[in-house]
């Protein structure tokens, strides 16, 4: 960067990338036994359910599925989902629904429109949830 160069700006970029990534797999070798989204994020078991839910959050998503997806029994994906986030299933994919709601909100999207961006089939049920 001292002696700017054609693609200087380029490789600066990829290694602040790099860089990045590496400080987040250091961080989530260190949350492994902590709780919260970043310890769900580093169990590989609990991956697949937060891709799914994060992947397409207007699905209608249920608790089978989701264990599904992880390989794992609903009883003993619940379990560890919930002694890994803090919450249940369910209610981890409310909270989501509601801040990617929140976000289209304020970018000037239409109440009807983000209902059914987030799963709801009518805009009064988003409405009653979003309060």
């Amino acid at each position: 960067m001292r002696d700017p160069q054609p693609g200087g700006t380029l490789i600066a970029q990829q290694i602040a990338s790099t860089m990045l990534v590496e400080a987040l797999r250091l961080h989530l070798a260190g949350v492994m036994s902590t709780s919260g989204w970043l310890a769900a994020l580093a169990d590989t078991r609990l991956r697949p359910a937060l891709a799914c839910m994060h992947g397409e959050p207007a699905r209608a998503w249920s608790l089978a599925e989701m264990a599904h997806a992880t390989g794992m029994s609903r009883t003993a994906f619940a379990q560890r989902f919930r002694a890994k986030v803090g919450r249940t299933p369910m209610d981890y994919l409310a909270h989501w629904r509601m801040a990617i709601a929140a976000k289209l909100l304020n970018d000037g999207r239409s109440v009807s429109s983000v209902a059914s961006a987030v799963g709801y089939r009518s805009e009064s049920a988003f409405s009653a949830a979003f309060k």
